[in-house]
């Protein structure tokens, strides 16, 4: 996995500290300072120059930020700055807050999970909001999507790597009897199998389901299942078949047509940007023949919001 932001070499927090602050200080912002020190940061790093902030200065790093940046050029920065469990829990918390829910935004977060990252999740959602996830989750979905999410909150996943070609057989064979083979579907079957399997055991499975049925898992979802439930569900198949082509066409559909979803744009860029990014830019230029910087440089993004965005793609 290619990750486009590592640790620094030769990391001072007392100098990337003293830096910000000169940068925030007095009239005027140098914002270019603010996104040279924490586009190429990682988030330990980032985490011990706010210690320092805290500290030795006796301020908050993210107040600061807050009150001389704005628009979404802020919201790049301060994603930077909080740590990765918390901010994709900010994103969550927003996803459910107020009218109406945000089901693309559970969904991409939830889905391409592993049992382990599901269940720090949760740990840091109650420890920030004083509800359990599960709870808030549950009065902001309905029916198979709400089903689905909560067999995967709860760590109903098997965590192991380990795979079972005849076990695969068997549950490929389940998928069919009682979607494709039958009259009406069993929709419940798909959810029960896509949120406890295992990653590795699910792409056998679906391997095998084209074995059984003469069509891929994708095709049959989409001919038997409707709404967010197919949503959630072809966003497990599409992550388990390849995390950087999932994310790659999450943020072509974030920026394509009228308007940008900037939320998905920075959530993706910054989340994983210690992971896979430069995986996900390969996948974004093979899918779309343009390279992902050269689609956020003539897409709506401007002034330092998009340089930011840019910076951490590099």
């Amino acid at each position: 996995m290619q990750p486009t932001i590592t640790p620094y070499p030769g990391f001072s927090v007392a100098d990337d500290a003293m830096a910000l602050r000169e940068a925030m200080k007095g009239l005027g912002t140098d914002e270019d300072i603010i996104i040279d020190i924490l586009t190429t940061r990682s988030n330990k790093q980032r985490q011990q120059i706010a210690k320092y902030f805290r500290d030795e200065l006796g301020r908050d790093l993210i107040d600061d930020l807050k009150s001389e940046l704005g628009g979404h050029f802020e919201d790049v920065i301060v994603a930077l700055v909080l740590p990765p469990d918390e901010y994709l829990c900010k994103q969550l918390h927003k996803a459910m807050e107020g009218m109406g829910t945000n089901e693309e935004t559970l969904i991409e977060i939830i889905c391409s999970k592993s049992t382990s990252e599901i269940n720090q999740l949760v740990e840091t959602y109650e420890k920030m909001y004083e509800r359990p996830l599960t709870e808030h989750m549950c009065s902001e979905t309905g029916g198979n999507l709400r089903r689905l999410l909560t067999l995967i909150i709860t760590g109903t996943r098997d965590d192991s790597k380990e795979t079972n070609q005849s076990e695969a057989r068997e549950k490929a064979e389940a998928l069919y009897a009682d979607g494709e083979g039958r009259l009406g579907t069993h929709e419940s079957t798909f959810g029960s199998i896509l949120a406890h399997e295992n990653f590795k055991q699910l792409k056998l499975i679906f391997e095998e389901y084209k074995e059984v049925s003469g069509n891929t898992i994708e095709q049959a979802l989409n001919h038997e299942l409707s709404g967010d439930y197919l949503e959630a569900l072809l966003a497990i198949v599409e992550y388990i078949q390849s995390p950087p082509a999932y994310f790659a066409a999450r943020l072509y559909k974030a920026m394509h047509g009228v308007g940008t979803n900037d939320t998905s744009l920075i959530r993706i860029i910054v989340s994983r940007s210690e992971i896979d990014l430069g995986d996900v830019k390969d996948e974004f230029e093979r899918l779309y023949d343009k390279t992902l910087s050269s689609y956020i440089d003539q897409g709506e993004t401007t002034g330092d919001y998009k340089k930011a965005l840019l910076a951490i793609i590099k």
